[in-house]
């Protein structure tokens, strides 16, 4: 049986208004772990849930650009599609466009999914940029201080999406997966490592993602079917921040933030 996860959801008035939560969370997070240690790792995701938050960690003139200490931050991707850098398609392509040109992170502490090359060479080859950066041994396991997670339409999450092989894969660290319903390979870190994160954030917004969010947090389980089922951090708490249009079908949550414009769910998965 899978171990309890204890879920809370802040749903926030708009997408926009989400958005911000998310740029606010990601530079707290990267704070905190440069606090504590020197260093923070995230790793983020693509799809375009992501973009505004970029655009906002970036602005010259917003809270974030100056504050953030860019170059004590390690930046990895959860996935990848099989395309070059510079194609409009590239999760890394986008995030170098909206965030990285324009923040002061150094480029040896970038570490992107090398998605031009065969998906299996660049699974294995991010499998040990991951053990070598993070000086990991044996069986060990990456711990990233937060990763960033967005949700489709059918339930995936990273590129895990449902009915294919990698839902299986516990061994490996990063894998190259097929994926029928869109004829096409991607690249993702397994759920186990997303599982091992200190913090899982789930960034979801627009009403075509009601019906499903509300199965994976509140239906029965099944992960073949639902992917996104498939995190429950072993911090035991995962946090989902959502537009009311995603929300739309979760219980309404009784708790309101003083001084905030968002409501608070929770939920025991």
């Amino acid at each position: 049986m899978a171990r309890m996860v204890s879920v809370t959801y802040e749903v926030w008035p708009s997408a926009a208004d989400m958005a911000l939560a998310s740029a606010r969370v990601f530079a707290e997070r990267v704070e905190r772990a440069v606090a504590k240690r020197g260093v923070a790792r995230v790793a983020i995701s693509g799809g375009s849930t992501p973009k505004v938050m970029f655009g906002l960690l970036a602005d010259p003139g917003g809270p974030f650009v100056n504050t953030v200490p860019w170059d004590k931050l390690q930046l990895f991707w959860v996935d990848e599609r099989c395309v070059g850098p510079d194609d409009p398609e590239s999760n890394y392509g986008v995030a170098k466009e909206l965030l990285l040109s324009k923040v002061g992170i150094p480029e040896a502490n970038v570490f992107r999914m090398e998605g031009e090359l065969d998906p299996e060479e660049a699974a294995a080859r991010y499998e040990s940029t991951l053990r070598n950066v993070m000086k990991l041994e044996g069986a060990e396991t990456p711990a990233f201080d937060l990763v960033t997670l967005g949700m489709g339409p059918d339930g995936h999450t990273a590129s895990l999406f449902p009915h294919t092989a990698g839902l299986d894969e516990m061994g490996r660290l990063v894998i190259a997966n097929h994926v029928p319903q869109k004829d096409t390979w991607r690249i993702s870190l397994t759920w186990p490592v997303i599982n091992h994160a200190a913090e899982v954030v789930f960034e979801i917004d627009g009403d075509s993602k009601a019906d499903v969010l509300a199965e994976v947090l509140t239906g029965p389980r099944d992960v073949e079917r639902l992917p996104s089922q498939l995190i429950r951090p072993a911090s035991g708490t995962l946090l989902f921040l959502l537009d009311e249009a995603a929300a739309a079908k979760l219980p309404a949550g009784s708790e309101v933030s003083a001084g905030a414009a968002h409501r608070v769910g929770r939920l025991e998965i």
